[in-house]
């Protein structure tokens, strides 16, 4: 049996709030690139007030703990972050694939020196709308915007 098919997605609870950040945490830190823009108290509350509250939320469970979350917005992936352990076994896929199901168009953004993201947005389909400066972003990073139509 594959580990992918060992991974249940099911819709985040509140209570899954400070594993969600702490997974946003951890993904965000294993990019020397990335700036440190919060503390660990505002990322909860980022998940907790907006990212629960406004966006549909699933996420991928792995031997009962979980591995990695997506969040949606209508047409607009908002997140997407794996914990850095579980990375490059499909899981991200199955977030984006099953979250995006029924939606004939799809955006997000993604950084520029995101490479692995790129590749993987890439493969999945989605095709770079544009190329942004950074002036945009809090980070101040280079970014690109996403769009997938079906």
């Amino acid at each position: 049996m594959s580990i992918d098919a060992k991974v249940v997605l099911r819709p985040a609870m509140s209570s899954d709030a400070g594993v969600i950040a702490n997974i946003m945490r951890a993904a965000l830190a294993s990019f020397d690139w990335m700036p440190v823009m919060h503390t660990p108290p505002e990322d909860l509350a980022f998940i907790s007030g907006v990212v629960l509250q406004q966006q549909h939320v699933t996420v991928a469970e792995a031997g009962g703990n979980i591995a990695g979350f997506i969040a949606v917005s209508g047409e607009w992936v908002e997140q997407l972050y794996l914990d850095p352990a579980w990375t490059g076994r499909g899981i991200g896929s199955r977030l984006l694939t099953e979250a995006t199901v029924g939606l004939p168009v799809v955006k997000l953004y993604c950084f520029q020196s995101n490479t692995g993201a790129r590749r993987f947005y890439e493969r999945h389909g989605f095709r770079v709308g544009a190329l942004r400066s950074g002036t945009n972003n809090e980070e101040g990073l280079p970014d690109i915007f996403y769009v997938r139509r079906r």
